[in-house]
């Protein structure tokens, strides 16, 4: 997704193309990136799957991105940009269920920030490999550079890639479980004449047939299964702590990319880039995310445990709002923000606004993680739903405001615009404080409190 950022002005050149059209390349992939993991969430745990899902998703990712280096126009190419985005939205939910699945609740933040590590690569070296690409080949061929790495993660999970889906009842076969003894004895029928001859007391016994070890093995039978059915996990958003954590993630993360739609054409009109030094420009926040992930997952694990050892072993699941999202939220995604609009312009450094941004996304890194993983807790069982329906709330955010962006600027300035995002962070990071001092009544009323973790 990332390489294709400094390559937008040139697909606008060359499809003759209008502005609004080529925002929706970028928009339109980011929605449907939100809408692909509510389906493959619902066949991960409908159907008990994870390896097959990732392989399949890998398949049609190839498939689209082949048909978008072949686009005969900017139309052709945002239909199968859309494609291309369910195929790789399968990591968004199916791989926080594996992480769900796989880590104790203490680990799972650092689990968390490997998961982040991986998809916030993509920023640290997809700019600048495209932006290399598109100056030396064109737009096209950063496609079928994306096409051909596609088939070499296929080729490789396919090797090496186990499943990784836990079945609850399978897990658990084996174990050994008592079986309930009677209350009181049961009587037995009085025997027949010819048992009476054959020595029998005629007497039922006082004594409970023991014939059966109470704590014999058994298999335990499969929980019953209805239907597939994907709006599950969208109705996930009803519970208030789900939607207000999902709303903040979405201004934090609809603020970094809302950036990173409008940089090709600042730094185009601003200080002249070309797009290999526009991707080359993406470094920083890179370099910010990537950080911001590794930080967040170790402070997160460390408060965590913290916090339960004051309690003298238990914590509650709010716990893993910890201390790290709140100067990242409160601090870094708004100051970043504003040093990004306000010094972009061709009278100061474009060191500013690299910076800038960089902050931000070390800054949303910590909100980002932190609300991921209480979702994950504050829902045990269904990890990759609410991560789905989260994802859905975060990616339309981004949409819409990635969209407006472009006009905004061109109105107003980017310095407003980033006074427009701060606010919205701020009003965010309000949400995520009533989560942290109300969350446990929230999920109460929920049906998922008072469950110390």
């Amino acid at each position: 997704m990332f390489s294709k950022l400094p390559g937008l002005p040139n697909i606008q050149e060359d499809l003759e193309a209008t502005p609004i059209s080529v925002a929706l390349t970028t928009s339109l992939f980011i929605l449907f990136g939100g809408i692909g993991p509510i389906i493959w969430a619902s066949m991960s745990d409908f159907y008990h799957i994870r390896r097959f899902l990732y392989l399949s998703s890998l398949l049609l990712f190839v498939g689209a991105t082949i048909g978008c280096g072949l686009s005969p126009n900017v139309w052709v190419l945002v239909v199968l940009r859309c494609i291309q985005s369910v195929g790789t939205s399968v990591t968004m939910s199916v791989g926080a269920g594996t992480v769900a699945d796989c880590w104790e609740i203490t680990e799972r933040g650092s689990a968390f920030s490997v998961l982040f590590v991986g998809q916030f690569l993509g920023p640290l070296v997809g700019p600048i490999i495209g932006g290399g690409i598109v100056s030396a080949m064109g737009w096209r061929a950063t496609f079928w550079f994306c096409a051909g790495y596609g088939v070499f993660l296929f080729c490789f999970l396919l090797l090496f890639l186990p499943e990784t889906y836990r079945i609850d009842h399978v897990w658990d076969n084996g174990l050994p479980i008592k079986k309930p003894r009677p209350l009181s004895p049961v009587p037995l029928p009085v025997a027949t004449r010819d048992e009476e001859e054959g020595g029998s007391s005629g007497v039922a016994s006082d004594e409970p047939d023991n014939s059966e070890d109470s704590d014999d093995e058994y298999i335990q039978e499969p929980p019953p299964q209805g239907r597939m059915n994907p709006i599950q996990s969208i109705a996930l958003l009803r519970h208030t702590f789900v939607w207000l954590i999902a709303l903040q993630t979405g201004f934090c993360f609809g603020t970094m990319f809302t950036i990173e739609t409008i940089i090709p054409d600042l730094y185009d009109e601003y200080y002249h880039f070309e797009s290999w030094q526009t991707g080359l420009s993406f470094l920083g926040a890179g370099i910010g995310n990537v950080l911001g992930a590794i930080v967040s997952g170790r402070l997160s694990d460390l408060f965590l445990r913290r916090a339960r050892d004051r309690r003298g072993g238990l914590s509650v699941k709010e716990d893993r709002l910890t201390l790290n999202a709140w100067p990242g939220g409160f601090i870094c995604v708004p100051m970043g923000v504003l040093i990004f609009g306000w010094c972009t312009s061709p009278n100061i450094t474009v060191w500013a606004p690299i910076i800038g941004f960089s902050i931000v996304c070390f800054g949303m890194s910590q909100v980002y993680a932190s609300g991921s993983a209480y979702l994950v807790d504050s829902i045990p069982g269904k990890g990759a739903s609410v991560t789905a329906c989260s994802n859905l709330v975060r990616l339309l955010m981004a949409c819409i405001l990635s969209l407006i962006a472009k006009p905004i600027v061109s109105s107003i300035g980017s310095g407003y615009l980033s006074v427009i995002l701060a606010s919205l962070n701020y009003i965010g990071m309000g949400f995520y404080a009533l989560v942290k001092f109300k969350g446990a009544s929230f999920r109460k009323a929920s049906g998922y409190g008072d469950n110390p973790i």
